[in-house]
């Protein structure tokens, strides 16, 4: 991982420090899509999800999208809100809903309780409400910080979300443990940029026990 491929005949890889014209116009090993993103543990765990290795080249502002969809959804007084996304994996060579994902979103109150489980689909203890599935995992939880007026109040309500798209990884506790460790990792970062007390309620490891 980390070597950089141009993408075409007779293309060179990017020079240090620049980023491709164009996404996807070169592919990355998973330590470093999406500005490094998943750097660490949490490369190894995307490969073995994915069954893949090679990723096209994605932008490293995702958080950013994510902060600012969230402080203006929270800051709308609506209900819910849908957020944006952190990070899309794109295979090389993959087709369209190949592409692995991870998003956030203001979620409404009655979600937690109503949340429909996909068939195969089960509840974890972790945060307010928590979930895996052989494709992806979910996560609830809640947001009180000074970046957001009025969250002592009415904490910011997130659900944040990992999909692993279309894979041939096996359906096992192991790698649906990894669903929820890529997620939880994921959304660590993002109450650390927000600045949520308490982690946002959520362990600083993560919690991997069926309901």
């Amino acid at each position: 991982m980390g070597v950089v491929l141009a993408l075409g005949a007779g293309g060179g890889a990017c020079a240090p420090g620049k980023e491709p014209e164009e996404e996807h116009q070169a592919y990355v090993g998973a330590e470093e899509v999406c500005g490094g993103l998943f750097a660490g543990p949490s490369a190894e765990m995307l490969e073995k999800v994915t069954g893949k290795k090679v990723f096209g080249w994605a932008s490293g502002n995702g958080m950013e999208k994510v902060v600012a969809a969230l402080k203006e959804g929270y800051a709308s007084d609506r209900s819910w809100g849908r957020g944006a996304d952190l990070c899309e994996p794109d295979p090389k060579g993959g087709n369209l809903g190949d592409k692995a994902g991870i998003s956030f979103s203001i979620y409404e109150p009655q979600d937690v309780e109503d949340e429909r489980l996909p068939a195969g689909g089960e509840l974890y203890t972790m945060g307010l409400q928590s979930s895996v599935r052989r494709g992806g995992a979910s996560l609830y939880f809640e947001c009180v910080s000074p970046q957001l007026e009025g969250s002592d109040r009415t904490p910011l309500r997130i659900r944040a979300g990992f999909g692993r798209g279309k894979s041939d990884a096996p359906d096992t506790r192991e790698y649906r443990n990894m669903n929820m460790q890529i997620l939880h990792t994921m959304a660590l970062k993002l109450v650390k940029e927000l600045d949520c007390a308490n982690n946002g309620g959520l362990p600083k490891s993560p919690v991997l026990t069926p309901k």
